[in-house]
């Protein structure tokens, strides 16, 4: 029997959906070997193990901080697991037990963040590059979400093909529906998630300001939380004079189910992904989805997408309005959605991160 531990501090995130599921199907797959869960102190009650060899452990430290490097290496020192599996890059660089790390993508290396300092954006940048460098040689294996970043990974630091296993992610959103409050019309497309730059939603918003000219009752309607970013689109839009744009802030995960099930179309502007989850959830309730062409999202998507040019305001603009204008292109959408998901399991997922755990410890 093992001892093995998982950085589960992201778990309330937006990458967290990955790290809840992956925990939900590794309690039905291991019975016999011992986990420690490891959580923010906010989110102590997040995770509840159903599994008696599951146990949460707090360890509040914030990413890229000292006190990660210094008091969180010594908790994981004092645990003295025999795997740790971090589901993320942002770690203690001075850990020496074995580990396995999930990279989902390169974003922090290629991307800067107007709404940060640029100083110690560009400083945070310069230590993650460190970080990944160090992460990717002293890891047993490295999990990638696509193809896309295990060729990115490879591209750019010097590591094996085969230290570098690629584990599909999944929807799995629950199937009721709640309908959070009432719109000014019922004919809407959706965007999820954050607005840092790389998500491209200024170039969305202008999108469906052209669209306005042939659906004039068309919201684009922005679900997520009113963070600095989202507040400084929403300063720009009303300066521009845009109409019918929604931002909702925080939804319920029934609330955003009811989006999904209710969209015209659902819309996936980023310029950079490490897989681009809320397509599939949008796919599992019937959404038509249109796409950036971008990184990784092709991969996922498959035939069950049309794409445009994310930098392209008219693409964008005229690929929405395909859609919009044409039952049978959305009607032909939604039955390869049904089609591409069956191509996702979560439980699968488990299933090869935990044959990742036990290769790793036989090492």
């Amino acid at each position: 029997m093992s001892h093995i531990a998982i950085d589960a501090r992201i778990i309330s995130s937006t990458t967290g959906r990955y790290v809840e599921r992956l925990l939900h199907y590794l309690e039905k797959i291991d019975t016999t070997n011992t986990y420690t869960i490891l959580v923010k102190k906010k989110d102590q009650q997040y995770y509840t193990p159903t599994n008696k060899n599951f146990s949460v452990v707090v360890a509040d430290y914030k990413n890229y901080s000292f006190n990660e490097q210094i008091g969180f290496l010594r908790l994981l020192n004092r645990l003295n697991a025999d795997l740790v599996h971090f589901c993320q890059p942002e770690q203690p660089v001075l850990y020496r037990g074995k580990k396995v790390t999930t990279i989902h993508d390169l974003t922090l290396l290629k991307t800067y963040n107007p709404d940060k300092n640029w100083l110690v954006y560009h400083f945070k940048q310069l230590v993650g590059k460190f970080v990944f460098k160090r992460v990717i040689a002293t890891s047993e294996y490295i999990i990638t979400p696509t193809d896309f970043t295990k060729k990115e990974i490879l591209e750019r630091f010097a590591v094996s093909s085969d230290k570098i296993i690629r584990t599909y992610l999944a929807a799995e959103m629950k199937s009721t529906a709640q309908e959070p409050f009432e719109l000014p019309s019922r004919r809407f497309i959706l965007c999820v998630g954050q607005q840092s730059e790389y998500k491209n939603i200024k170039r969305l918003a202008a999108a469906h300001q052209q669209l306005l000219s042939t659906h004039p009752d068309l919201l684009l309607v922005l679900v997520g939380k009113i963070d600095g970013p989202a507040q400084k689109n929403q300063r720009l839009f009303e300066l521009k004079r845009y109409k019918h744009i929604i931002f909702t802030g925080f939804v319920s995960d029934q609330q955003l189910n009811w989006f999904f099930s209710h969209t015209s179309a659902y819309i996936f502007p980023s310029l950079m992904e490490g897989f681009g989850l809320p397509g599939l959830e949008a796919m599992q309730q019937s959404a038509p989805v249109v796409s950036s062409n971008a990184t990784c999202l092709p991969e996922v998507y498959g035939d069950a997408a049309v794409y445009f040019n994310p930098l392209d305001v008219d693409d964008i603009a005229s690929t929405i309005d395909t859609v919009l204008s044409n039952k049978s292109v959305a009607d032909t959408l939604v039955a390869n959605g049904s089609k591409q998901l069956k191509k996702y399991s979560w439980q699968r997922t488990a299933q090869q991160t935990h044959d990742i755990y036990l290769r790793a410890l036989n090492k």
